[in-house]
């Protein structure tokens, strides 16, 4: 796929088939990530891969009770295709049951340890895309640690206390295989050109 159709095709995908992701496809996602741009050349982001299960539920409903998004109305929604934890609140997992999430971790006190993360997560999220595999970005990735359960899970890892959860990435094969979502029409009057 050409770059630009890649580009136009990568959705967001929040409903996963529970097989996990192959460890080629995972290796060349990572690769992705470790080849994106970062301030100053730092290469500070840390990827946290987990692909247990129970682990990744558990966060997840950690991260779901600590989340209080604005929940949606007719009007203002996520998806309608896939709903997310803002659309509807029976969903009880923030990460939907991925099978590999990946936390992004970055340096708690360097000025642009967010925007390190999105231009990882987006090198990802194409070569997800390029694989077959899903992607979704999951902000506010600290919010997932937020309990003592949390805090064990970032001893276990072994994330130096000087760095935070910025974001999630949830990887998984989309549900329902070719149920892919459609493009929304892009909206006139974005670039501004003087």
């Amino acid at each position: 796929m050409e770059l630009l159709e890649l580009m136009k095709h990568r959705r967001a995908i929040r409903r996963f088939d529970e097989r996990q992701i192959e460890e080629e496809a995972l290796q060349q996602i990572l690769e992705a990530g470790l080849y994106a741009p970062s301030a100053g050349g730092r290469q500070g982001v840390l990827f946290a891969v987990c692909q247990d299960r129970a682990v990744n539920e558990r966060l997840g409903k950690i991260k779901r009770a600590n989340s209080k998004p604005k929940m949606a109305t007719a009007t203002a929604y996520v998806s309608k295709q896939q709903p997310s934890i803002a659309d509807d609140p029976n969903l009880k997992n923030a990460f939907y049951n991925a099978p590999t999430v990946i936390t992004f971790f970055a340096p708690k006190n360097f000025l642009f340890a967010g925007e390190d993360c999105a231009c990882a997560a987006e090198n990802m999220m194409l070569m997800a895309d390029s694989l077959g595999v899903g992607s979704c970005y999951i902000g506010q990735g600290w919010t997932a640690f937020a309990d003592p359960y949390g805090q064990e899970i970032l001893k276990k890892w072994e994330i130096c206390t000087d760095y935070f959860a910025v974001m999630q990435l949830l990887l998984g094969y989309p549900k329902g295989g070719d149920d892919h979502p459609t493009s929304k029409p892009r909206r006139d009057g974005r670039i501004l050109r003087f």
